[in-house]
């Protein structure tokens, strides 16, 4: 027999091989270790919740009855831990949306039958801890959970209504005054495919009938919570009854009050009970004696799976627990001890034949305050997958503890989780790990792992769970390239280096929930990644391209980061598959820009055009074409281009008054313009440009009227163009037919370079074509090319309004006594014609 290393012989314990001793090294008076696990979401609330907004929390408010005008959206309604007497007819109206009611903990004593007309919908009800007095009619056609335990109906008599409640799946019934159990008392479920049923009592039954659960056809899973001491005959007729259903999972909560005496073999049914393959017990005492019973029982049953959970042990017998010499299981595969509570002045022993449980797969010794692992659990279990070692006391040196000698390790372990214990150096663990020859998974999770150096881990190892360790962003370089599952939550990675994953060829899921990251590298590689998680960062922002090179994503896991509903997530909300998404839309919320916090991603939907830079391109280049050709077609229709030179012509003006008046200042002239047209254009230009120009105070110089008698008509050609500060040519077909003309185009040119530059003014009476000009009027078409030129508008309607801009510019260009009321002049002539201008449009 294998003894504990103090105060007995260790050197005996080693030489034994046909016994395994469990125990328990710490406070011998008390032992209880509190699960470290997160507690998950209520049963059913997957089922029934997909937005935040739908949830409403109203407990602990002191109520006295469900608040008038909740939000219709609500999904999900707890008003537990208050006052609420009752449930009526208008307690719930116009929630149309609800699925799950929570109403634990109110004092309820009365639910109307008409109470859920409008809420037909409901999926869940939980009413358990209250003061009901009968089970209340339900109709609720898509009704799958009710939990009604923990109430005061004195029968579990159901009513006919549960006939309707065709969907119900889970039903759990309890009460502290029901104390007999009849067979007619679920025969309103004989055609309702309730797959999990739970009966509970506060105090143990008086009696049961038997076929009480012959109704319940489609059963699969039994939860007991009834307390059994001295009427174990009750309890047999149960199991024989239960056997009859297809039941395969049975619980037993509280089966035995504490230090009950139990005398009689409470178990000896289970060895004819066929179909039951998991037997759990909970929450329950039990003393060595009654373990021996139970064993003995299950070992030759068919019971795969035996577990213990939240027990208090208590050991009647000297030397413990001993169980050998028994015919050995032929079915027995799992056995679990989860949280074992030990109140004696002794350790608690377990002598087991190593034998016994030869074909053993999974074991699991959790919240056993182990801090040394028995040699022989190491060595000598041949079958052993699964060993889950979780939630205890040991460390490096307990767990490969030196005063072992053993030949194997684990000969055929695959999965082993250290989980929750005191392991220290992630180094040392990788090296031990070589011994384990077949080990495929390892959970090292919730420990103090630190790196501690170099780490060697074996080709064969695939699976390893690092979650809830301070490791930083260093410590992907201390993992194996052939892992294929990592789990590094909680680990405290800040950041992911892009080429990070190309280290990991194998790769198919990655867990990176619960840390600080914040970016998303967009070139991540992965070619058979299948799974990641990065839940619970501070990631705002999945930018388009971030899955590009992980070709084999199926499921992605990005809830509860602080989402920036921006345009940069627009193609999150719009283009991912959402599928990919367990979580979505529930744990996707907006937290900027401010004004939209708290908002559900899903309900974020800018417009396309907002977001898409090309839709915004090519629309704005449309408008900007469309408008481009609207103005120009107004602009031609509207004679633009003519309006447009004559706004150059007193743009021209203006820049070179300053000019104009240096070059000047010391010039006299007798005329503001002479005139050199042709005789054949004599009429138009007495009747027209010489009256109108004299009648607004301009002297005017023309051949036919100053030339001086006697003189050389070249002379008086000279003479008039050097004493006029203008040369007006009125070019037309006649003119560049007459020899004269020419003559006083070339003196006008000689001295509009020799003296002022800008001294010809060309108005075009009519158009000339380029071919029509003789060889001695070529330099005419470079002339008209450099100088700009008035053109004298047609005849026809519209034509008024260009007629006042063509003499506001010629009387503005030939203004030259006083310069300010020559611009004062043109402001006004422009003032004019624009009026005109916007008259005519």
């Amino acid at each position: 027999m294998f003894r504990k290393i103090y105060g007995f012989d260790a050197k005996d314990a080693m030489d034994s091989q046909s016994m395994i001793f469990f125990w328990t090294v710490v406070i011998p008076l008390f032992l209880t270790v509190h699960c470290l696990v997160p507690v998950g979401r209520e049963r059913g609330f997957d089922l029934c919740v997909t937005s935040r907004q739908g949830i409403k929390d109203l407990s602990n408010q002191t109520l006295s009855r469900v608040p008038p005008h909740l939000p219709k959206i609500t999904e999900y309604l707890d008003i537990s831990y208050n006052n609420i007497a009752e449930i009526d007819d208008r307690s719930l109206v116009g929630l149309t949306k609800l699925c799950f009611l929570k109403a634990t903990h109110c004092g309820l004593r009365f639910i109307s039958p008409n109470a859920f007309v409008q809420t037909s919908g409901i999926k869940v009800l939980n009413v358990s801890q209250n003061s009901l007095s009968i089970i209340p009619d339900l109709s609720l056609p898509q009704l799958r959970i009710l939990d009604l335990t923990s109430n005061l109906y004195d029968s579990y008599q159901l009513p006919s209504t549960f006939q309707k409640l065709t969907h119900l799946e889970l039903l759990f019934l309890g009460s502290g005054k029901a104390s007999l159990v009849k067979s007619t008392d679920f025969t309103a479920l004989r055609n309702i495919s309730v797959k999990q049923f739970g009966l509970s009592a506060r105090t143990g039954w008086q009696s049961y009938e038997s076929g009480s659960l012959t109704n319940l056809r489609s059963l699969q899973e039994m939860t007991l919570n009834v307390p059994f001491c001295e009427k174990f005959d009750i309890f047999k007729n149960f199991l024989m009854d239960l056997n009859r259903t297809q039941t395969t999972i049975l619980r037993l909560v509280k089966l035995f009050p504490d230090n009950c005496t139990v005398a009689d073999d409470p178990f000896e049914t289970l060895k004819s009970m066929d179909l039951v393959k998991n037997l759990t017990l909970v929450d329950t005492w039990v003393n060595s004696s009654v373990m021996v019973k139970l064993l003995k029982n299950a070992w030759v049953s068919n019971i795969q799976q035996l577990g213990f959970f939240n027990i208090t042990y208590n050991e009647d017998t000297p030397d413990g627990l001993n169980f050998f010499g028994q015919n050995y299981s032929v079915h027995l595969r799992s056995v679990i001890f989860d949280h074992v509570a030990h109140y004696q002045y002794k350790y608690p022993s377990f002598n087991i034949s190593v034998e016994a449980l030869s074909q053993m797969t999974y074991l699991k010794l959790s919240g056993t305050g182990m801090n040394i692992s028995p040699c022989n659990l190491i060595s000598a279990l041949p079958s052993l997958e699964t060993l889950d070692l979780s939630n205890n006391l040991l460390d490096e040196s307990g767990f490969w503890w030196t005063f072992c000698s053993y030949t194997s390790v684990f000969p055929a372990l695959k999965h082993l989780s250290l989980s929750q214990n005191r392991f220290l150096s992630l180094s040392i663990i990788s090296e031990k790990t070589h011994q384990m020859r077949s080990l495929q998974s390892l959970d090292l999770s919730f420990n103090s792992i630190s790196i501690g150096g170099r780490c060697s881990w074996p080709r064969h190892l695939r699976e390893l769970n690092l979650s809830n360790n301070n490791l930083g962003n260093t410590v992907f370089r201390f993992l194996s390239p052939h892992f294929e599952w990592i789990d590094l939550s909680k680990t405290g990675i800040t950041a992911i280096d892009q080429k990070v994953l190309l280290e990991f060829p194998s790769l198919t899921h990655l867990f990176l929930s619960s840390n600080s990251i914040q970016v998303l590298p967009v070139d991540l590689h992965a070619p058979l990644l299948h799974t990641l998680y990065i839940d619970q960062n501070i990631i705002a922002t999945i930018y388009m391209g971030t899955f590009e090179g992980l070709p084999r994503l199926r499921t992605i896991k990005a809830g509860n980061n602080p989402f920036s509903c921006s345009c940069d997530s627009y193609w999150f909300v719009t283009a991912l598959n959402k599928s990919l998404l367990p979580d979505w839309p529930l744990d996707y919320t907006c937290s900027v820009p401010p004004i939209l916090a708290g908002m559900p991603l899903a309900d974020y939907k800018p417009g396309k055009l907002s977001c898409e830079l090309w839709l915004q391109a090519a629309i704005a280049l449309s408008i900007t074409f469309v408008i481009t050709t609207a103005l120009g077609f107004t602009f031609y229709a509207c004679d633009g281009v003519w309006y447009t030179k004559m706004l150059w012509v007193w743009i021209l003006v203006k820049r070179r008054g300053k000019k104009k008046t240096d070059k000047l200042r010391d010039v006299s002239f007798h005329y503001h313009a002479f005139i050199s047209y042709s005789q054949y254009d004599s009429s138009w230009v007495e009747s027209m440009l010489v009256s109108t120009l004299e009648r607004a105070g301009l002297s005017l110089c023309i051949h036919e009227r100053d030339f001086v008698p006697g003189e050389w008509i070249i002379d008086n050609i000279i003479n008039c163009a050097e004493a006029s500060y203008k040369t007006i040519f009125v070019l037309s077909n006649n003119f560049v037919q007459s020899d004269w003309c020419n003559y006083e185009l070339f003196f006008a040119q000689h001295r509009a370079v020799s003296i002022q530059e800008d001294s010809l003014v060309f108005l075009l009476l009519e158009p000339i074509p380029p071919d029509s000009l003789p060889k001695k009027f070529l330099n005419l078409r470079g002339v008209l090319r450099q100088q700009t030129y008035l053109q004298w508008p047609g005849a026809g309607a519209g034509e008024e309004m260009k007629r006042q801009v063509f003499w506001s510019s010629l009387k503005a260009m030939l203004r030259v006594a006083d310069r300010s009321m020559v611009l004062k002049d043109l402001a006004v002539d422009i003032s004019e014609t624009l009026s005109l201008m916007a008259d005519q449009s």
